[in-house]
């Protein structure tokens, strides 16, 4: 029999041994380190300057251990609350297979290693930075705003934006207003895809004891804080074409994505009180996955293009 983590996307078979190596694997959270990976390199190549291939794929690796070294310190942190809610208790700490103890040290000894290596192999600005996006994810969200606050994924969301500034700081040795505004845009983007999963996840993070937004403020407030983030998130994905660093082609996309976006952020809003079946907001969190690709795969696209063109003298 096959089973699924809903949270990781990543089959287990229930007859694993205990701490198989697909366990530890688990423990990196690999869809959240697939977005950390895919916004640093785009704010890698976007950055003013160059960096040497090799040096360039440490630093990836480096990003992606750091953001996984931080899943595995959550795990081991979050692993009561895991244990209650339906999405995470087959998560490897909550279902025994692998013991608090091991994903601690696990997460620590990763820790260590990418920012190391990233201090030594790229520069000590982006290991700093690195460095500081674990500790702000694993101490300032995970234990301490996650169960204080409903507002917790807004600030707590940070450490999953600064990505794309990490990436830009490997290149640079700094950041800049430009890597600024990528943070924003997966800054904003970040509580309405959370708060769409937590209006149909709402039971389980109640059981949980977690004090997400429609627990607390209930469906209406949320429906109206996802409807204002999703706006302020779609004008803030255009500003790259604003301020000259994407094209206009870039900033066609972003309104049209952003649109579509908002258009089912509005969709939620309008969700009848009570609504069980939520579609809506499960639409807008499925949707909120394909838009953060399109707007960072449009970056990526966009600049390549453009640095063809213009080394091919269109431009």
């Amino acid at each position: 029999m096959t089973v699924f983590d809903e949270q990781d996307g990543l089959p287990f078979a229930s007859d694993l041994s205990e701490g198989s190596a697909r366990d530890f694997m688990r423990l990196l959270k690999p869809r959240v380190m697939q977005l950390v990976v895919f916004t640093a390199i785009t704010g890698m190549v976007l950055a003013p300057g160059t960096i040497h291939p090799l040096i360039g794929l440490v630093a990836i690796v480096c990003i992606a251990v750091g953001a996984g070294a931080a899943g595995a310190l959550n795990m081991w942190y979050d692993a009561d609350i895991d244990g209650v809610m339906t999405r995470t208790a087959g998560r490897p700490v909550p279902s025994g297979r692998i013991r608090p103890g091991e994903a601690l040290a696990f997460g620590l000894v990763l820790a260590f290693f990418s920012v190391m290596t990233l201090g030594l192999a790229v520069n000590w600005f982006s290991a700093a930075f690195l460095a500081f996006t674990i500790v702000f994810y694993v101490v300032v969200y995970t234990a301490w705003l996650k169960r204080l606050t409903p507002q917790n994924i807004v600030i707590g969301g940070a450490a999953g934006a600064f990505p794309p500034m990490i990436g830009w700081a490997c290149v640079t040795g700094s950041v800049s207003l430009d890597s600024f505004v990528l943070f924003l845009i997966v800054f904003l983007w970040t509580p309405p895809h959370f708060w769409a999963l937590a209006l149909f996840k709402l039971r389980d993070y109640g059981s949980a004891g977690v004090p997400m937004l429609p627990n607390v403020a209930g469906e209406a407030a949320t429906k109206r804080q996802i409807l204002g983030y999703s706006v302020v998130m779609a004008a803030s994905a255009v500003a790259p074409a604003v301020l000259g660093f994407a094209s206009p082609v870039y900033g066609l996309v972003a309104v049209v994505a952003g649109a579509v976006f908002v258009h089912r952020a509005w969709q939620v809003f309008r969700m009848p009180e009570g609504d069980r079946a939520m579609v809506p907001a499960k639409r807008l969190f499925g949707y909120s996955l394909v838009y953060l690709a399109i707007i960072f795969g449009a970056l990526l696209l966009d600049h390549l293009g453009v640095a063809v063109l213009r080394a091919s003298g269109v431009l």
